[in-house]
């Protein structure tokens, strides 16, 4: 596997048991955007943990590490554009000598779920998203874990791209907060008490 060749190529780092990607376009003209939920999420767990993300040498995202009863549970933000996050991940997997797709979790907005629900599965296509594309090429498959946080789509195709980059204001922007934040409580609950407990708990909260 891919991944394997990145976590035993050169010096290994601490392992972790769980890593979470948050997506995000780098600068100050993305903040608060459609696109940049994942990353807004994983940003509202480090501050709830008391962690700060920073950039360390020869990384291409800013980590955070949490201490759980199960082990390190790494947390990351790339600092490249959205169409280039594949690019954090050799040496970020090489880091956390992560082996397991199963415990890669990548969080992103979603255009095919209606702005309020999240949906944290395994595998799947990639939905003409970007930043999943550029992580599945990189790492040569597209089986890990993904949190989708629905955004909906705009009326029309051609409006897409302005959609996603611009931060919404008044009640939109509101309800976007609200959901990064209860997406971010669903990482909690994956980082306590697992995959199962989280999915159950976002399967109810859609019912």
């Amino acid at each position: 596997m891919a991944l394997r060749r990145f976590a035993e190529s050169g010096r290994r780092g601490s392992a972790s048991v769980l890593v979470i990607v948050g997506l995000a376009n780098p600068g100050e003209q993305y903040e608060g955007s459609r696109h940049n939920v994942g990353g807004d999420a994983v940003r509202r767990l480090a501050d709830k943990h008391k962690v700060r993300l920073v950039v360390e040498s020869r990384q291409r995202a800013a980590t955070a590490t949490i201490a759980t009863a199960r082990g390190p549970v790494t947390l990351a933000v790339p600092t490249t554009y959205m169409n280039e996050s594949g690019a954090a991940l050799p040496p970020l997997l090489k880091r956390t000598s992560l082996t397991a797709f199963a415990n890669l979790l990548i969080v992103h907005d979603e255009l095919d779920l209606e702005p309020g629900r999240l949906q944290l599965k395994f595998g799947g296509g990639l939905a003409g998203h970007n930043g999943l594309r550029s992580i599945a090429g990189t790492l040569g498959t597209q089986d890990f874990a993904r949190l989708r946080i629905g955004i909906g789509r705009p009326p029309r195709k051609e409006m897409v791209t302005d959609y996603v980059l611009k931060r919404p204001t008044g009640s939109l922007r509101e309800a976007l907060m609200t959901d990064v934040a209860f997406a971010a409580e669903a990482l909690d609950t994956v980082v306590a008490e697992g995959f199962d407990e989280a999915q159950r708990i976002l399967i109810g909260r859609s019912e």
